[in-house]
């Protein structure tokens, strides 16, 4: 339930009053008892999240946290999370190239 605030026209008293959204508006002021109160549009509430913590990619997919992880890889020069440099597919090791004519032999 909302907290409203109201001022009175008449008296210029003002207060906050927690009542439900579906309640009527309040037309009587409590002091002075004359009809010209008046309910304040207020800026609203913050939102309040509660608990451990929120995080903006607790809720993604797999193909999302793969694709990111794989551009944050690229972003930083070709090294991965423990600083060591990635193959770059140019080296001979496991590549099945060899060293001749850069193409493989069949024999």
């Amino acid at each position: 339930m909302p907290t409203y605030d109201y001022v009175c026209d008449a008296c210029g008293h003002a207060y906050e009053l927690f009542q439900s959204m579906t309640d009527s508006v309040k037309k009587t002021c409590p002091t002075c008892g004359k009809k010209k109160l008046r309910r304040l549009i207020g800026a609203g509430g913050a939102i309040m999240f509660k608990g451990s913590g929120f995080y903006k990619t607790d809720y993604r997919s797999e193909s999302y946290k793969k694709g990111a992880a794989a551009e944050s890889s690229a972003a930083s020069g070709g090294k991965s999370e423990t600083g060591k440099a990635k193959p770059d597919g140019n080296s001979s090791q496991g590549s099945g190239k060899t060293d001749g004519g850069g193409s493989k032999s069949s024999e």
